[in-house]
């Protein structure tokens, strides 16, 4: 198998909330989603507003089976959910799975408090596909079959967030968004979950600089990045989970500066395709 049967596509690069507009064209305006294939395989990682467009692009592919696996439930990771076409076709099999949310309060609890009167008119109980709502803990290792291996470790943000790593055919890919450092640590779980990984893509919302300002928000920094794949022998890192304040030409500079400091590092862009 050649490793282009590996790789991420970046549906939605954002936090917090979407910003589309001429001064994000660059780097684009909708909250996190990445798709993620593994040969025939597909896996989705968060339900924000990327996963509308990529939803209509597997609209010609039906059926589909798919795995969509959320960091947490945060509204800005789930609010594509409803717009997600591929559950409202019958034949399609899609399988949900948060690793974060207490046993009273599981998954599809969740998605069916967000999609009921007042807050959306339209329920769960319109979806034609096989849905399926899989609750785990986190640092449980989910095999989904096909040689797909998803380790899985618990991230420091408000109501709790899971980190992915993929294992697939020898070489591995994390998506650590939504999670705080302590200043002058490293979390060891972390470091433990993306040691010698192929590319990690991790939550790098602030700068150190803007920092201060903001802890306790539960996010990072693109510099901490920078420290845990240098700690964790990391090969490529990709800074992701923009603030929307952060225009085009903020991000220009900050994908000079992490080349600076770490020669290599990305910056995610939606639309971009990375092989690990």
């Amino acid at each position: 198998m050649e490793w282009t049967d590996f790789s991420v596509k970046f549906w939605g690069v954002r936090g917090s909330i979407a910003c589309p507009g001429p001064s994000t064209v660059r780097y684009g305006g909708n909250t996190s989603c990445l798709e993620v294939m593994c040969g025939d395989r597909r896996l989705i990682f968060d339900g924000g507003t990327g996963l509308r467009t990529l939803g209509q692009t597997m609209m010609g592919q039906n059926p589909c089976d798919v795995d969509l696996l959320l960091t947490h439930t945060h509204f800005d990771h789930v609010c594509g959910l409803p717009f997600f076409a591929p559950f409202y076709i019958p034949g399609n099999k899609i399988r949900l799975w948060a690793g974060h949310l207490d046993a009273e309060l599981g998954v599809e609890k969740v998605i069916h408090d967000m999609m009921i009167a007042p807050l959306f008119p339209v329920p769960p109980g319109a979806f034609q596909a096989e849905v399926s709502y899989n609750d785990f803990e986190c640092g449980t290792t989910l095999t989904l079959g096909d040689g797909v291996s998803v380790r899985t470790c618990a991230l420091n943000h408000p109501n709790r967030a899971t980190g992915y790593r993929v294992d697939f055919e020898g070489r591995s890919l994390c998506y650590i968004t939504d999670t705080e450092h302590v200043e002058g640590e490293r979390d060891a779980a972390i470091v433990k979950l993306i040691q010698d990984a192929d590319l990690v893509i991790y939550d790098s919302t602030f700068t150190d600089a803007e920092y201060s300002k903001f802890k306790g928000y539960g996010h990072s920094t693109w510099e901490e990045g920078v420290r845990l794949a240098d700690e964790a022998h990391v090969k490529t890192l990709v800074l992701f989970h923009h603030d929307p304040s952060h225009d085009d030409d903020f991000m220009d500079q900050v994908a000079k500066d992490a080349e600076t400091s770490r020669p290599g590092t990305l910056v995610a862009r939606e639309g971009d395709t990375l092989l690990p």
